[in-house]
């Protein structure tokens, strides 16, 4: 039997206040581990929303990212599970990194993914106050279950998610402020579905439901089935047993990254002058 892992997606509302935003990550990683979640997905800017500060953000995030670490490591140790979730690091300068941290179960931040695509489209530019990151994200063995991890925008580069499952993860984890807009909220299903789909692998999306954000947080199993949704509630939790035993029977029936063909073998014949006659 292959392992499984009880993921749970949480959803919430960022504010320009740590501290408020610290109090609704504990009350959500509580819910998750009352009903036995070993893995919590929070969304990007779950530490805070950025766009609203007031000031330097710089001298925000110096002061709140020390605190957001701490609370995740004493959330985590409480409830002896692992948490995902996106914040803002220290770059030594007013734009700051877009980072996701992975904390296990004894409280360690264990990796970290410093967002490597800023959102610059639709009229945004995320790289006016982030400071981009110059590294691919990392794959975490969290409990037998390998995890690859995925920050909002990322999710529009299939080669980013590839890269991934290539690396064996069997589970992206989405953190995404995504926003609203015309058919934006089509983009968001969509693409999920389809990184799940062409790789046949698990994907858990959580998205804020931050002013201006859609909410809808996700979880999608390797063959592109919906097992679980928050649609565009304020606050929750969503639970999915991820089971790579599922895994396994998707990739016998759909043998997709098996069957990809990236160099080919047939022989090109380079055509010969005709010799003229004598």
């Amino acid at each position: 039997m292959n392992p499984s892992l009880l993921a749970a997606v949480a959803q919430l509302a960022p504010t320009v206040d740590g501290a408020r935003n610290r109090e609704q990550i504990a009350a959500l990683t509580a819910d998750a581990a009352r009903s036995g979640a070993r893995l919590v997905v929070f969304p990007e800017e779950s530490m805070l929303l950025a766009g609203e500060v007031e000031g330097r953000l710089g001298e925000v995030v110096d002061a709140e990212w020390p605190l957001f670490l701490a609370q995740l490591s004493l959330l985590a140790v409480e409830h002896e599970l692992w948490i995902i979730a996106g914040g803002y690091e220290p770059s030594g300068s007013d734009r700051p990194y877009n980072t996701l941290v992975v904390v296990n179960s004894r409280g360690e931040v264990v990796e970290s993914y410093r967002k490597l695509h800023l959102y610059d489209a639709f009229a945004y530019r995320e790289s006016d106050y982030v400071t981009g990151g110059t590294e691919l994200p990392p794959v975490v063995l969290i409990e037998g279950v390998a995890v690859g991890l995925v920050n909002c925008y990322d999710i529009r580069f299939p080669e980013l998610s590839r890269d991934l499952v290539a690396r064996g993860a069997d589970v992206l984890s989405v953190s995404a402020a995504w926003v609203a807009g015309a058919r934006k909220e089509a983009h968001w299903e969509t693409l999920v579905k389809a990184r799940a789909i062409e790789n046949t692998c698990w994907v858990l999306a959580s998205s804020s439901t931050s002013p201006e954000c859609i909410g809808n947080s996700l979880v999608i199993d390797p063959l592109g089935v919906e097992r679980a949704g928050l649609g565009p509630v304020a606050s929750g939790v969503a639970l999915v047993e991820i089971s790579l035993d599922r895994t396994a029977e998707v990739r016998e029936t759909l043998p997709a990254l098996a069957n990809r063909r990236l160099t080919t073998s047939v022989a090109v014949s380079t055509p010969t002058a005709a010799v003229p006659a004598l």
